[in-house]
């Protein structure tokens, strides 16, 4: 995870999975800037600031999308190295950290991730760490729940993230 200024110029591949189109938003050295369960280019930037966007979205092919599909083909654990870029605070590059630590199938709760921050009171800090992550499935925002173990928020929908929750418990 990086803090780079946005690239000029950014790849949008679009890759079929049971839970939906899943759009990839890489920069030019093919790290993911922007991810989420859609085939809309407007929403996939509408998930970076205006001033993080890029110049130009063309389409083409992501080093991520072979993740995507292992992922969706049992190996849940194939997101975890793929690079990605963040820009954001100090406590958010922390929290996108510690969420790509979390192990699939063992979800933390937001309480557990503000713990993991070194902060358990910090429970707000901990969700708005989750709203923010603009790289979904590798930065699995997915994995914190509620502290009654209940879903809480997800941008792309609480259908998906049961269905990722019990696609990673069933690895």
């Amino acid at each position: 995870m990086t803090t780079t200024a946005p690239t000029p110029t950014a790849t949008l591949q679009v890759v079929d999975t049971p839970d939906g189109a899943f759009a990839i938003l890489a920069d030019a050295a093919d790290r993911v800037i922007v991810s989420g369960w859609t085939s809309d280019p407007d929403a996939v930037l509408a998930r970076l600031r205006p001033d993080r966007r890029p110049a130009r979205v063309i389409e083409g092919e992501t080093a991520a999308a072979d993740a995507v599909r292992a992922y969706y083909a049992g190996d849940v654990r194939a997101i975890d190295d793929v690079e990605v870029a963040q820009r954001g605070t100090a406590l958010q590059l922390a929290g996108w950290q510690a969420l790509r630590r979390i192990t699939p199938g063992e979800p933390l709760t937001y309480t557990g991730l503000a713990t993991a921050l070194g902060s358990p009171a910090a429970v707000r800090a901990a969700a708005s760490i989750c709203a923010r992550n603009a790289v979904a499935l590798f930065v699995p925002c997915h994995r914190v729940l509620r502290a009654d173990g209940t879903m809480g928020g997800f941008a792309w929908g609480i259908d998906v993230k049961k269905r990722l929750l019990a696609r990673e418990s069933a690895a």
